[in-house]
């Protein structure tokens, strides 16, 4: 009887446990087992794991070898524990040194032949890894460049199980496939140039939509924009992230670990652009907040986190879809709870909307080419609830464009300037909110601003109370947009003027 162990990480979403993987070779009718929760993919794993050493020349044991994945009471998933329990069963057989395992987090996932294949979800490993103070770990080749973002690692890559064996003082026969001696693609921008959001003076007219987006950029507010079709719903929203503050260093690792999760680290790298996030309006639930069986997957609300969730058409979207949005607006997380435990996710994002008028899209103006019903127009609209419209910060008409005049190009705000204005007042908010770790306007407590705010500004907010033109709920949000609209003008606090400003902003009277 013999007993090996390896040490590799598991995911319930964004975090990260160490799993203990024990490997007990004992006497019996051949057999292989791996007890502890693991999932079908990680059951699968047996004749993965069994063709793969045999590949490397590993005679494999002709009696029971039962894998233990401890803590039993957690569940495991995926793939990317083959390589460990490979490594466990052959120091159990004494093919490799157990003691060159010792501390050590070995991660991949095999093939029949033995080769490495790439895992997703390397990035919150390795920073979990890092923090509990583990230092060397083992990864697939093929995620050599992910692997390399995080320093303060002895970080070893390995193509096919033989080199495990021979790392670890054993002795394999192997050959590797000449695909698999290539380098792996840089990292660092993604595998081609960053994709830089095109520019706001691209955009015809609507300068005062370009101002509101300024202030929704500044202050992390959300955005819904009414118009008729082709008026530059669609072209303001998705550039957008070209205007918001960048993203710093720990923000950007946020946003990679989410998309190294969702495996789409590859093609979008690390970088300071905000993500953007467009899911179609026919997406379900699951796809929006996110879902599955099991062990619940982000959805477009995670992958939009620190950047933006842009909700095109946003009355056709099924009113049980949007009434998932309301939780996560609030908190800034969502919480999934599916039949395995309940996973957590990062959300929080900045929702754009866009909506016609009507369904017919021409409920504009004197309304003369409208031909909706009445209740047509009711229907449509009714979808986007008072609650949600509550929590949308910004309602602003894009009017038609009636007129082009010079040159299509360069015309109005660029949005390297804008960017500009909404880093300046992203820091003014930043040192003010310091103590309080609020990175945003758009967090701040009620209690704060009302004891902040200047009386005659708060009072301008009692009166829309009074008119039943805000909730509290609506006036707590228009004075963080005066709040917002003082750190564009570069005063310490924001006056009448910016009050009346915010509160127009929040009734569409603007």
């Amino acid at each position: 009887m013999a007993i090996g162990g390896a040490l590799s990480v598991g995911l319930i979403g964004l975090k990260a446990f160490v799993i203990q993987i024990q490997s007990f070779i004992s006497p019996g009718l051949p057999y292989f087992s791996i007890i502890g929760l693991p999932d079908a993919s990680l059951s699968e794993a047996r004749e993965r794991v069994k063709s793969a050493c045999q590949a490397s020349g590993f005679s494999w044991p002709q009696t029971r070898v039962t894998v233990n994945l401890s803590p039993a009471s957690l569940p495991k998933r995926g793939s990317s524990h083959d390589l460990a329990i490979a490594a466990s069963v052959l120091a159990a057989a004494g093919a490799i040194d157990a003691e060159s395992l010792v501390d050590t987090i070995v991660l991949g996932e095999v093939n029949l032949d033995g080769t490495v294949l790439a895992i997703n979800g390397l990035l919150p490993i390795m920073l979990h890894a890092k923090q509990h103070g583990l230092r060397r770990i083992i990864v697939p080749h093929a995620n050599e460049d992910e692997a390399r973002l995080v320093g303060g690692l002895d970080t070893v890559c390995v193509r096919h199980v033989g080199e495990l064996i021979e790392m670890m003082g054993g002795h394999a026969k192997y050959q590797l496939a000449p695909e698999r001696r290539g380098e792996a693609h840089d990292l660092s921008h993604g595998n081609q140039a960053p994709i830089e959001p095109q520019d706001m003076s691209e955009v015809v007219g609507q300068e005062h939509t370009k101002w509101v987006l300024q202030v929704a950029a500044a202050g992390g507010h959300h955005v819904l924009m009414t118009g008729p079709p082709g008026a530059g719903k669609t072209m303001l929203a998705s550039r957008l992230p070209g205007i918001m503050s960048p993203l710093d260093d720990a923000e950007q690792l946020e946003v990679a670990s989410i998309r190294s999760l969702c495996g789409t680290l590859g093609s979008h790298g690390i970088s300071d652009i905000p993500p953007f996030e467009a899911p179609h309006h026919t997406a379900s639930n699951a796809a929006l907040v996110g879902g599955g069986s099991g062990v619940a997957q982000p959805g477009a609300i995670t992958r939009a986190h620190r950047g933006v969730l842009f909700m095109d058409e946003a009355p056709e979207f099924s009113p049980r879809a949007l009434q998932t949005l309301r939780e996560p607006l609030e908190s800034g997380y969502v919480a999934l709870s599916r039949a395995k435990g309940t996973t957590y996710y990062p959300a929080r994002f900045q929702l754009v909307m866009a909506a016609n008028p009507c369904p017919c899209g021409f409920g504009y103006g004197d309304g003369e080419r409208c031909t909706c019903r009445e209740k047509d127009r009711v229907r449509y609209f009714s979808r986007l609830s008072g609650p949600i419209l509550d929590r949308i910060d910004i309602q602003v008409e894009v009017p038609p464009v009636e007129r082009i005049t010079g040159q299509l190009t360069a015309q109005g705000a660029c949005s390297r300037d804008m960017r500009l204005a909404v880093s300046k007042a992203r820091a003014a908010a930043r040192e003010r909110f310091r103590e309080r770790h609020w990175g945003c306007n758009a967090q701040a407590g009620g209690t704060w601003l009302r004891e902040n705010t200047s009386r005659q500004a708060v009072e301008l907010v009692n009166q829309a109370l009074e008119r039943k033109r805000l909730s509290l709920r609506g006036a707590d949000r228009a004075m963080r947009l005066a709040w917002t609209l003082a750190d564009l003008e570069g005063k310490d606090s924001p006056g009448k003027s910016e009050m009346m400003q915010g509160i127009a902003l929040r009734t569409r009277l603007s």
